[in-house]
């Protein structure tokens, strides 16, 4: 099937980029759907195209209402997605003489006001700022056709759901869309509130599935031996770009220090750092002027990096769904892709609900060189409690003794 097959707008397709020739297969099912304008949940794996398949739809019938209002609302979870729709969105809208704002934080709010005095038809925006603006009386939503939920799923992970339902108290009725590579039951509820009762759902894909195309391999590594077998990970396969996960924003840096000092041109990125520094980071990256880039689930959502090769997970996050979004930064567009991860004994539980959740066996193996030492946490490892009282009272009797002495040297 061709773009033109499916009644969008020449100039729409004129403005494409050279790489995006076919449509994709949530392109295919969602985009009919949203044109006839019905709300639609759609679940598609990461990489899929999700941006094209409701921006092309939502803006050939914004451009059919010939108006300069608020007619449709993309909320995204971070400021970095925010960003790159915008981004893709933009050339789009332009064919169209529709203009696009991106609202989020990390950006004076008043420069956002001062832009929002000229008329504008889209905004891509993050929660917390839209309703800061909302709640000013900056934007107005009355004339609100279209609202957009993307990446939804991870919208409710992050805790944004107040923010959500205030802002959907602000709306009229209208088409609502949800865009989401798994289904939580909190987004099964969320679905059931806000859309319609005939709203459609799209699986472009198995549920929770994650790309054929990539390869997964799952190490059994001692949790102290994690850095240096990224390290030696690294120099082995003389990779050009490789996306590492961690759960913590301190061991982010931590463990960018040492790629440093291992040679390695590395970066670390995450929430604590300025938004300028997080887009100069991430341009770089995408650049391929970083070898190694270090984040947090800033960027598990979302982040297009043209033919990223590899990604590893140092960490393995908390929630089964991150897994899937994580090494879904790489393999996207039919490209194939690696993703290791470095799992050590505390970390079972978590690849066991992974594994559960995708359906997939994903193996443990050894990693050359790499002797699995630690030994796994268990009742009979651990210390019988007379033994810590014996421990706690011989630490009381030291510090008397110490204080005693202390107090005799006076």
């Amino acid at each position: 099937m061709s773009f033109s097959a499916l009644s969008l707008n020449s100039s729409l397709l004129a403005a494409l980029p050279p790489t995006v020739n076919k449509p994709s297969r949530i392109q295919q099912l969602a985009i009919p759907t949203i044109l006839l304008g019905q709300d639609v949940l759609a679940l598609a794996q990461t990489g899929s195209g999700k941006t094209y398949a409701y921006g092309l739809p939502v803006l050939q019938r914004i451009s059919q209402l010939s108006t300069s209002h608020l007619s449709a609302v993309i909320i995204v979870p971070t400021r970095e997605l925010a960003s790159q729709v915008s981004q893709n969105l933009a050339p789009l809208a332009r064919s169209l003489n529709l203009r696009v704002e991106v609202l989020c934080g990390g950006e004076a709010i008043e420069l956002q006001i001062e832009r929002l005095a000229q008329p504008v038809n889209i905004v891509v925006a993050t929660p917390g700022r839209l309703l800061a603006l909302a709640q000013q009386g900056v934007i107005q939503f009355e004339h609100l056709q279209s609202l957009v939920l993307d990446e939804a799923d991870r919208l409710l992970d992050m805790g944004f759901i107040a923010d959500i339902n205030a802002l959907i108290a602000l709306m009229p009725s209208g088409q609502r869309l949800l865009f989401s590579a798994t289904l939580p039951e909190s987004l099964v509820a969320l679905a059931q509130k806000v859309q319609s009762a005939s709203c459609v759902r799209i699986e472009a894909h198995a549920l929770n599935s994650t790309v054929a195309d990539i390869d997964q391999t799952i190490y059994h590594v001692n949790k102290g031996s994690k850095a240096k077998a990224l390290t030696h990970l690294i120099a082995l396969h003389q990779w050009s770009q490789v996306l590492v996960f961690v759960n913590a924003k301190d061991d982010a840096d931590a463990l960018c220090k040492k790629l440093i000092k291992a040679g390695i041109n590395a970066a670390a990125l995450h929430g604590d750092k300025e938004q300028a520094l997080r887009s100069k980071t991430l341009e770089q990256f995408k650049m391929a002027q970083l070898t190694v880039l270090v984040a947090t689930d800033v960027l598990a959502r979302g982040i297009h990096v043209d033919a990223l090769p590899v990604v590893i997970n140092v960490d393995l996050p908390a929630q089964a769904a991150v897994y899937v979004h994580r090494i879904g930064r790489t393999a996207r567009a039919g490209l194939s892709g690696v993703a290791l991860s470095l799992v050590g004994h505390s970390e079972l539980l978590s690849l066991e609900a992974i594994r559960e959740l995708t359906g997939q066996a994903l193996p443990l193996v050894e990693l050359a060189g790499f002797v699995v030492t630690d030994k796994p946490t268990s009742e009979n490892s651990k210390r019988a409690p007379r033994d810590k009282q014996a421990n706690r009272r011989t630490a009381n009797k030291r510090s008397i003794s110490d204080f005693a002495k202390r107090k005799s040297t006076r």
